[in-house]
Formats: C-alpha cells, sequence, structure tokens
C-alpha cells in the first residue's frame, strides 16, 4: 500500500498541468491537462493501492479518477464500487479506463454486465456492450447470439453515440468470431449504414461493421 495520500497525488497531478494538453484533451471529453504518460508515471510510482484510488475516485478531478483506475486491483473492488465508479465518470478516458481496465478484469464481470445491460443510462449500457463483446471474442458459451442480433438490429441505430460504438464492436465481433452469424452480421450492417462514414485514416480498419468484418476474416485466411 502507498503512503501518499489522496491530498498528495492531487498535488502531484496539479504540479503536472499543462494548458496544451488541456485544450487536446478537452476537444476529446477529457476534462484533465496531464499527460497520459506522466500520469502512468505517476501511478508507477505510486503502486497499486485500491484504497487510494477510491479516494482520488471520490475527489471527482480527471485526472485523479484515471490515477484511480491505474493503480486500482479489480479483484479488490465489488460490484457495487464499480458501479458507482462508472456512474461518477467525467470524461470518455475514465469511462474507457474503467471499463478496459477494472470492469473486464474484475472477477465481477458477468454480474456488472448483466446489471447495467438494461440499465436506463445509456453509458451504463454501453459498457455492458462492451463486456458483452470480450465475451463474444473469449467465451462465447452460454450468450444468446441470435437474441442479441436482434437487439442491435433494433436499437444500433439510434442509439446514443457512446452505446453505438460499443453496441456495433458487438456486431462486429460476431461477425468476425462466429462464422455461422457472419451473414446476417454484414446484413444488418450493411443495411443500418452505421458509421459507414467515419473518417477512417489509411492503414487503418473501419469501424464501419461490413468492412471490419470483412478486413478481419481476410486478415484470418
Amino acid at each position: 500500500m502507498s503512503t501518499m495520500t489522496a491530498t498528495d497525488a492531487l498535488a502531484e497531478i496539479a504540479a503536472l498541468e499543462d494548458p496544451t494538453a488541456r485544450a487536446v484533451n478537452e476537444r476529446h471529453g477529457d476534462a484533465h491537462g496531464v499527460n497520459l504518460a506522466k500520469l502512468r508515471a505517476l501511478a508507477k510510482r505510486v503502486g497499486m493501492d485500491t484504497d487510494l484510488a477510491r479516494e482520488l475516485w471520490a475527489s471527482d478531478d480527471v485526472a485523479g479518477q484515471l490515477l484511480g483506475v491505474l493503480i486500482s486491483k479489480p479483484r479488490e473492488l465489488s460490484v457495487a464500487d464499480v458501479d458507482r465508479m462508472l456512474r461518477s465518470t467525467r470524461s470518455a478516458k475514465a469511462h474507457d479506463w474503467l471499463v478496459n481496465y477494472i470492469a473486464k478484469k474484475s472477477p465481477h464481470a458477468e454480474a456488472l454486465r448483466e446489471q447495467w445491460f438494461d440499465d436506463a443510462d445509456a453509458d451504463a449500457r454501453a459498457a455492458a456492450w462492451s463486456l458483452t463483446t470480450a465475451r463474444v471474442v473469449k467465451k462465447p458459451e452460454g450468450l444468446d447470439l441470435d437474441a442479441l442480433l436482434d437487439r442491435i438490429e433494433r436499437e444500433l441505430k439510434d442509439a446514443p453515440s457512446r452505446e453505438q460504438w460499443a453496441m456495433n464492436e458487438t456486431l462486429a465481433q460476431i461477425g468476425i468470431q462466429h462464422p455461422t452469424y457472419r451473414e446476417r452480421a454484414l446484413e444488418i450492417g450493411n443495411r443500418l449504414q452505421v458509421l459507414a462514414d467515419y473518417p477512417t485514416p489509411p492503414n487503418c480498419t473501419s469501424p464501419f461493421a461490413p468492412a471490419w468484418i470483412a478486413e478481419m476474416v481476410r486478415r484470418q485466411g
């Protein structure tokens, strides 16, 4: 456990504030001005400390919450802990890190997925779809892929942006990982045209599900 207090950690974060970094981050929905490489270096120096992470999360400081994710041990956070953290995220990066670094690695991942799947909050549903994608790829046993595709077909077009992005990833991974469902996944994607016009840099894979599926299947050989 670290000897650093939340007050100490937040003071160190404040010292890393960079107006240029803040301007860039705020354009992407992240209200902080800390270079992430420097934040990771601070996390390494602090060490793993879930109690300190809880305090940092409660501070409502975006960079503090990001540091909190980096120093948390997922197994030490309950369903209630992770749910509370998710509902108090104030940045896109904090949401992304919380889902990928904590929720997906939590022993309670499936309980969280089920709890959030029909939540009234779109960001919670987005987290559930991200957890669903992880299961589609790594542990599909027990998932009703037909039912998932039914719901995607009904809801993808009009879903809020963060939920839409996560749901679209599930659609693509069903098509990539499960050949039996590939034709239907392609048909849904081509008909709904979600993210079809998303600007994609050269040599990067488009997030448009049919293009994504086709490219990843091509790479599989």
